[in-house]
């Protein structure tokens, strides 16, 4: 059957309680605000399309969301797919692309009857004001309710374990269930790691070092065009890998709840960064995964969530954060501390195992804060308005584990400020994704583009106190960066 007479058949028969699970289950690659203009499954199906998450030749994620639904009539009459062939698939480590928490979630609002419903509301308002709380709202409404304001988490389930013990203690076992083979599955990975690991460094006994082994025939691939030969990283997949954007413009909250920060700044001009990233890595075949106003913690819960995730169909790993900071750690929204290092480490070799020989790349904006931060009024040669800058700074301390394969992109050097225009976003960052845009096509690696990026930000300044600025990379690559447009 033709492709899009397949998906226009399949959405004629999803009514719109089919959506709503289709989009509750496609959250953690749309997100909710880029949801909300989707009002059928056709128009779902296309975001699916533009995110590369459905194609005539992979249909994986449309059979296991109609799976996941229960949908077994479509899966048989339109994708040739029965129950029995989705079970195996799917009890294939990696091959599970929506995630057991949000599975779980499902599952729960499936056995929710109207009076558990109810009560679920009732004991809900407690954390929710009720004019929030719409009589028509469906259990899965609730619960994007309550991951919007950080009560609800992949690793944040005592609300709700709270909820359901006093409701439904069939409902607390599926959550207890979920945590027990969560903890068996990272225990698994930890295992397999240090076996990994203790193995990876027999081998570097016996070679004499790190830098004379081949990485990739240890990890069994074998290239066989000029790259191999040229020590360039393999960037073949697409996509080439998860591009994460950690996008902190509200501090509303630090302001309130940590005295020192009482003067912290919302972060104007901060979603023209995120947007040009987001353009950049995906038209650089990345997928891209946005995160609005994340706290320290959630910072950390979801590096952890794709630390665990399996990246060997993946070339790369590619995370932003643009946010506050001082001094060697950045600040979630809510003015926590989150040291750098500490974010890049996640992603070692004993800690996630199907990312080793594989780049590691953060690009880090971050302000210095409130003790330097004030707005700089300056002339633009394009018009004859002001532009406000604000002033970011950063300490250099080990912010990339001693091993191979990462790159650290910072916006500054040594006790430096970098500046954030309200009004065209970062010097650094809008440089970067300028550069990369023009640069890659012409087949230039990565470190040579951060270069030109060093130069292009040097030469600015802010006209009026004549403030400069020093992007620095630091890096342990072993081979050439690129990015490939075909």
């Amino acid at each position: 059957m033709n492709f899009n007479r397949c998906l226009y058949n399949i959405g004629e028969h999803l009514d719109s309680d089919d959506l709503a699970s289709l989009k509750f289950l496609s959250l953690d690659y749309i997100p909710h605000r880029k949801q909300e203009p989707i009002k059928d499954a056709l128009m779902l199906f296309q975001r699916l399309q533009e995110k590369r998450m459905l194609e005539e030749s992979n249909l994986s994620f449309l059979k296991e969301l109609l799976f996941r639904m229960n949908r077994l009539d479509l899966l048989i009459n339109y994708l040739e797919t029965n129950e029995e062939e989705m079970e195996s698939e799917l009890r294939i480590p990696g091959r599970a692309q929506i995630s057991a928490y949000r599975v779980m979630l499902f599952q729960i609002s499936e056995n929710v009857t109207r009076s558990e419903l109810k009560d679920f509301k009732f004991f809900l308002s407690q954390e929710i004001a009720k004019c929030k709380l719409d009589d028509d709202m469906t259990l899965l409404d609730m619960f994007i309710e309550m991951e919007k304001r950080a009560i609800l988490g992949e690793r944040n389930l005592e609300t709700l374990k709270r909820i359901c013990e006093q409701i439904n203690k069939a409902l607390l076992k599926k959550i207890c269930d979920y945590e027990e083979l969560n903890k068996d599955r990272r225990m698994s990975l930890e295992s397999a790691s240090d076996e990994f690991s203790n193995d990876m460094s027999q081998l570097v006994i016996q070679e004499g070092s790190l830098g004379e082994l081949a990485m990739s025939d240890c990890l069994g691939e074998q290239d066989s065009d000029s790259e191999a030969s040229e020590a360039v990283y393999r960037m073949k997949s697409k996509p080439r890998g998860y591009c994460l954007i950690f996008n902190n413009y509200d501090f509303s909250v630090a302001r309130k709840n940590i005295a020192r920060l009482h003067n912290i700044k919302d972060r104007n001009g901060t979603d023209l960064d995120a947007a040009a990233l987001s353009k950049t890595f995906s038209d650089l075949h990345f997928e891209v995964r946005p995160y609005k106003d994340v706290t320290a913690k959630e910072i950390c819960d979801v590096l952890e969530y794709y630390r665990n995730l399996d990246h060997n169909d993946k070339d790369c790993f590619v995370c932003c954060i643009l946010s506050h900071g001082d001094k060697g750690i950045i600040y979630g929204s809510d003015g926590r501390e989150a040291p750098i290092y500490d974010l890049t480490s996640y992603f070692t070799g004993s800690k996630c195992p199907s990312l080793l020989g594989k780049p590691k790349i953060f690009f880090i904006q971050a302000c210095q804060g409130d003790k330097y931060q004030k707005g700089i009024a300056i002339e633009t040669d394009s018009e004859q308005t002001e532009a406000y800058l604000e002033m970011d700074s950063s300490l250099q301390k080990r912010y990339i584990p001693d091993e191979a394969d990462f790159l650290l992109g910072m916006a500054t050097v040594n006790n430096c400020v970098s500046y954030r225009s309200t009004m065209e976003g970062t010097w650094y960052i809008q440089s970067l994704c300028q550069s990369l845009k023009e640069r890659c096509p012409r087949g230039e690696d990565i470190l040579t583009i951060l270069t030109k990026v060093n130069f292009e930000v040097s030469n600015k300044d802010d006209k009026k106190n004549m403030g400069k600025q020093m992007p620095q990379p630091t890096f342990t690559l072993r081979k050439k960066l690129f990015f490939p447009l075909n």
